[in-house]
């Protein structure tokens, strides 16, 4: 039965469910026995998928073993939410170990804390990483496939970075850790075919290039594509004529400017955190709350993975205004997203983890030497595969000279001194893991909501079905996620200075859980709950399913055409801000300043969620603030 529009009357065969590609990537029994003891009598939410559906395939190279929260990780990381580690006589193990400094989180934020610490200190100082994944990067690393002998490299989460402003702190920066953004040049045009324009992002600028797919329904006409939907005015598209209006509305002006924020705490700024993004979009454009979450949610408000009615609505000017840098330069991208500023910081902290010299290109490129992470006597030193589960101060948190890191490995507890700690891992185990946080700093805590994400990376073997619809980036506004894009590469980690529609490509979905009507926790905690209880085969259907759908009368075939699928499960992705966050309201403090403002005794606190900005700048520029508080 070949590929046809309606993909439900596809069997796994017809769907290529049955194809050569590995869909159940079982991890050794090393890594297993690791998080044996984190498994050990919880079950925290009687998941549907096993380990194996869970993690599904994780593609190749250092990165195979931790794409996104592999099964191993969300358990443990429930196990402690669910407080199996208290009330109970286990055995711990001190190691003897005192360092100056303990980090918990190896992503941007971690690394960057390290690099402060060490850069700080008059004298050489001791500093210890402590990860729960297999490799550093938190949700800055990476896939690899390799599709028709070509190495293929894409985000797993942290996408984009920004070039700087010359000569600010994050320039001076980017610049210690060897970051050169003169160097991001990208695949140019190759092949005979007409030169379809094609961006160095994965997301949709609605431009030329770009095609909106409607879905058919029963009674309908059949699916419809709308190329370059805003230069034609919408004209064939099966939507109200009111939405059209409204979006062409949108698109077309800035809205009302006196609504705009100029400036990070301004009036304005102020005004528009104390309502929701729905309502000021409504106040600022004049459209209605129906064409807002019929095309607009949740792609809208920088994707924070709900839906725009329960979110601040300073979060669309929030990362611009904090974080000003060179627009004239445009976006640029990592071949595997921002996993390149977590191995260039890695390479800074430690020069023997990544193999070769400074250059972007090898630091791209090169293997993770594992073995010279965590070697005795280096200043700095990174351990992975371990989950803390508790830090406490060694006596009334004013007077204490040391804290106290309690983590698992192996199957087995153990316990190291510190004489300061940073949190820099998220929100959400921060305040299970610190126990003796004060009564206000849990308060705060609970103001943090994190949303849920899928990032399902498809590799296929061309992008010929996108050429013959005369695009290179799509949007949809029913099925399984919402948007994709073909990306040119970095010439430091192509697999090819060239790109055309002939070229092997990865397509990634970013599969967002937004469900306007109902309250942030409800949002997020019914997304969480459908990306647990979902298991890798089920999504790689649905995928198979919707490009099969929106694709097959471009003549896609999904035996053929795809080359493997990676899930990466992010159950705390986004923060998400609720009205309020940045700026507070009704004269109260906002939540995160109440966590920024000082250190808790020994211990700071460090992660992007407390900027409410879910942006690696964030993460770093928390990170120093912790690290100058413990100093």
């Amino acid at each position: 039965m070949s590929p046809n529009a309606n993909s439900n009357n596809l069997d796994d065969h017809s769907l290529g469910m049955d194809c050569a590609i590995s869909r159940r990537d079982f991890l050794n029994a090393t890594l297993l026995a690791s998080g044996g003891l984190l498994l050990t009598g919880a079950s925290p939410l009687d998941l549907m998928a096993s380990r194996e559906e869970w993690n599904g395939y994780g593609g190749v190279g250092d990165y195979r073993t931790s794409n996104g929260n592999t099964y191993e990780v969300m358990t443990s990381g429930h196990g402690i939410r669910d407080g199996i580690y208290e009330g109970k006589n286990l055995k711990t193990v001190d190691t003897g170990e005192q360092f100056d400094c303990v980090i918990v989180g190896g992503g941007i934020s971690g690394l960057a804390a390290a690099l402060f610490f060490q850069r700080q200190a008059e004298e050489k100082k001791s500093c210890l990483v402590l990860d729960n994944h297999p490799i550093f990067g938190g949700e800055a690393k990476r896939n690899e496939f390799v599709v028709n002998g070509q190495r293929l490299l894409v985000h797993q989460a942290s996408a984009m970075c920004f070039p700087p402003i010359p000569n600010s702190f994050l320039a001076q920066f980017y610049d210690s850790i060897g970051v050169d953004f003169s160097k991001f040049q990208y695949q140019t045009w190759g092949g005979e075919r007409p030169e379809i324009a094609v961006g160095n992002t994965p997301y949709v600028d609605d431009g030329k290039n770009c095609g909106f797919y409607f879905r058919a329904h029963p009674g309908t006409q059949p699916g419809v594509w709308i190329v370059d939907p805003y230069g034609t005015q919408f004209r064939n598209a099966p939507i109200p004529q009111q939405a059209k209006r409204e979006l062409l509305s949108m698109q077309g002006g800035p809205g009302r400017t006196q609504d705009i924020p100029r400036k990070d705490g301004d009036a304005v700024a102020r005004h528009v955190d104390a309502m929701t993004l729905e309502q000021h979009l409504i106040e600022r454009y004049g459209i209605s709350r129906e064409t807002i979450r019929g095309y607009l949610s949740p792609v809208t408000g920088g994707g924070s993975g709900i839906g725009p009615d329960v979110l601040s609505g300073y979060v669309e000017y929030a990362p611009d205004l904090v974080f000003p840098w060179n627009q004239q330069q445009g976006e640029q991208m990592f071949p595997g997203g921002n996993t390149g500023m977590a191995r260039h910081m890695m390479k800074a902290l430690i020069p023997g983890s990544l193999s070769g010299d400074r250059t972007m290109e090898a630091i791209c490129r090169a293997r993770v030497n594992f073995r010279a992470l965590d070697r005795a006597g280096q200043a700095t030193r990174v351990r992975l595969n371990v989950t803390v589960i508790a830090v406490e101060h060694d006596g009334p948190s004013e007077k204490a000279g040391s804290v106290t890191v309690t983590y698992g490995q192996d199957g087995k507890l153990y316990s190291v001194k510190a004489r300061s700690v940073v949190m820099a891992g998220g929100s959400w185990t921060t305040k299970h893991i610190v126990r003796d946080l004060p009564r206000e700093y849990q308060d705060a805590f609970a103001h943090f909501h994190r949303a849920p994400c899928l990032m399902a990376n498809v590799a296929v073997r061309n992008w010929r079905f996108l050429a013959k619809l005369g695009i290179s980036q799509c949007q949809w506004f029913e099925g399984i996620g919402n948007y994709t894009a073909v990306r040119k590469i970095a010439t430091f980690g192509a697999p090819s200075p060239t790109l055309s529609p002939d070229s092997p490509t990865v397509l990634t979905l970013k599969i967002l859980y937004s469900q306007p009507g109902l309250t942030l926790a409800e949002q997020v905690q019914r997304g969480r709950m459908a990306l647990f209880a979902t298991s890798y085969r089920d999504y790689e259907r649905k995928i198979r399913e919707q490009f099969t759908e929106m694709f097959a009368q471009a003549g896609f075939n999904p035996r053929r055409d795809i080359a493997g699928i990676i899930l990466n499960r992010w159950g705390h992705a986004y923060l998400s801000p609720q009205p309020g966050f940045f700026f507070g309201l009704a004269g109260k403090p906002a939540p995160r300043e109440l966590v920024r403002r000082a250190p808790f005794g020994r211990i700071a606190f460090a992660n992007s969620d407390l900027a409410g900005i879910m942006d690696h700048r964030a993460s770093i520029i928390e990170a120093q603030r912790a690290v100058q508080q413990l100093a």
